[in-house]
C-alpha cells in the first residue's frame, strides 16, 4: 500500500536556524512517519523557487544579521505565505521568523525590518536580553516548556490570541504575561529548546492540521512519548 505523503518546508535553514531549531523539523519528520506518512523535506533558501505543494512550513530563529539576509526574499514570497496561512496551512515560526511574520521589527539602531503581516504584532528591540527556561500555560496545548533568548519585545494586537500565558519566564515582552501567538494554524513563539521534542502535542497538532487539509481525515497512531514526558519533567525543574 502506498503511504500518503506530507511535504515539510524549512525556511532559510542557513540564516534562521539557531539554538537547536532544526530539531523542530526533525521531530515533525519522525512523528509524521510514526503516524504512517511518507515525508518529503525541502529546504527553502533565498532565491529558490517556492515549491507548489507544501503541507507544513517551519522557520527558526536567528540573529539580526540573519534577518537582514532573508528579509528581501521573505517579502518576495510573502503573497504565497499569506495565501497558505489564510487557507489553513500549519506553520511554526520561532523567534526571528516569528518577528518577521508580524508587521515589523525595529532594531536597536532604529532600522525597520518590514514583516509580512501574517501576525497582528510588532517587535521593538529592548534594552536587555530575556534569557532562560520558560513554562507557559496554553488553553490549546496545556503546559508548554522551552527556552528563550531574545531582546526583541513583541506586542500582539488586542484581540489576537497568544500561544499561552507565562508561568515562568519573560514571554513576548516581559510585561503582559503573554507568550507567542496563534493565528489560524500558524504558531509564532520565542521558545527554542528545540520546542517540539519536548512538546509533541504541538507537533501532532501541526501534522493533524496538515493531514486534514490535504486528505480530509486523520487517524493518529499511538506514539510512545515517555522520553518527551521525562524531558518535560526535567525542564520544569530547571532554574530560570
Amino acid at each position: 500500500m502506498t503511504k500518503l505523503r506530507l511535504t515539510i518546508l524549512q525556511l532559510y535553514p542557513d540564516e534562521m536556524n539557531i539554538y537547536g531549531d532544526w530539531g523542530n523539523t526533525l521531530t515533525l519528520i519522525k512523528r509524521a512517519e510514526w503516524h504512517g506518512f511518507e515525508v518529503q523535506h525541502i529546504d527553502y533558501n533565498p532565491g529558490d523557487d517556492f515549491p507548489s505543494d507544501v503541507d507544513i512550513i517551519i522557520g527558526g530563529g536567528g540573529q539580526d544579521s540573519g534577518q537582514l539576509k532573508v528579509r528581501d526574499d521573505l517579502q518576495k514570497i510573502a503573497p504565497k505565505l499569506q495565501q497558505l496561512a489564510a487557507s489553513g496551512t500549519p506553520m511554526l515560526m520561532i523567534c526571528g521568523m516569528y518577528q518577521l511574520f508580524g508587521r515589523f521589527f525595529k532594531t536597536s539602531t532604529g532600522e525597520i525590518l518590514e514583516g509580512i503581516e501574517i501576525f497582528n504584532a510588532e517587535t521593538h528591540a529592548g534594552p536587555e536580553r530575556m534569557i532562560g527556561n520558560v513554562i507557559i500555560e496554553s488553553k490549546k496545548f496545556g503546559d508548554i516548556v522551552g527556552y528563550e533568548n531574545h531582546s526583541g519585545q513583541t506586542f500582539i494586537d488586542h484581540g489576537s490570541t497568544p500561544l499561552g500565558r507565562v508561568v515562568r519566564g519573560a514571554g513576548n515582552n516581559g510585561k503582559d504575561e503573554s507568550e507567542g501567538l496563534i493565528e489560524n494554524n500558524v504558531i509564532g513563539t520565542y521558545l527554542h529548546g528545540s520546542l517540539l521534542p519536548k512538546n509533541p502535542q504541538i507537533a501532532d497538532f501541526l501534522i493533524e492540521q496538515a493531514v486534514l487539509k490535504k486528505y480530509g481525515e486523520f487517524t493518529p497512531k499511538i506514539v510512545d512519548d515517555h522520553f518527551a514526558e521525562k524531558a518535560r519533567e526535567i525542564a520544569k525543574k530547571r532554574p530560570r
